[in-house]
């Protein structure tokens, strides 16, 4: 009796509603940047609205990074979470994890969470940015955005010309943590 009531906590938790909405391609654990620690992004970002990036250290676009932490800095209360995914699909990533890290904790003194050089597209993109990829399209160079509410719906992708100040970004974030009222 007493072993029953212990087993019945968890599947309580295993089946409330935040768990049970987070979609697939979320539901995955990947290791952080520099770091020996995972995230499951169902688990630590479940009901948040999410910015997701595919970045380089050596891209034209990286300067994107300034922007970015300001959008994680003035979203974060809101709700929001951003997560860049260091990639070297097109060839403009360093080669050592410990160098990507000084550019982005660093150079750019970035705050918001950062995963381990991954793939992003085709055949070998990670299971997040292969459920991105299928919902609204793979990323076509580094920095492309995509926007997700707080269901895990993919809301809008951006290119890498969509810079981390565009108003019509922005207007993108504001609908997706609407999406949680």
């Amino acid at each position: 009796m007493k072993l029953l009531s212990r087993i019945a906590i968890p599947l309580i938790a295993l089946t409330s509603p935040a768990l049970m909405a987070c979609p697939d391609y979320l539901d995955h654990e990947m290791r952080r940047l520099s770091s020996k620690e995972t995230i499951n992004f169902c688990e630590a970002y479940s009901g948040k609205a999410m910015l997701i990036v595919n970045t380089a250290s050596n891209c034209g676009y990286t300067p994107q990074f300034d922007g970015l932490e300001a959008l994680h800095r003035e979203y974060q209360d809101k709700g929001l979470v951003v997560i860049g995914f260091s990639s070297d699909d097109f060839f403009q990533e360093e080669n050592d994890e410990g160098d990507v890290a000084a550019v982005c904790y660093e150079k750019y003194d970035v705050s918001f969470p950062m995963m381990a050089t991954s793939g992003v597209r085709g055949k070998d993109a990670n299971p997040v940015f292969r459920g991105l990829g299928e919902a609204a399209g793979y990323p076509s160079w580094n920095f492309n955005k995509y926007v997700v509410d707080t269901q895990g719906n993919v809301v809008e992708h951006f290119g890498s010309n969509v810079g981390p100040d565009s108003q019509k970004l922005r207007g993108s974030i504001d609908a997706a943590l609407a999406s949680a009222d």
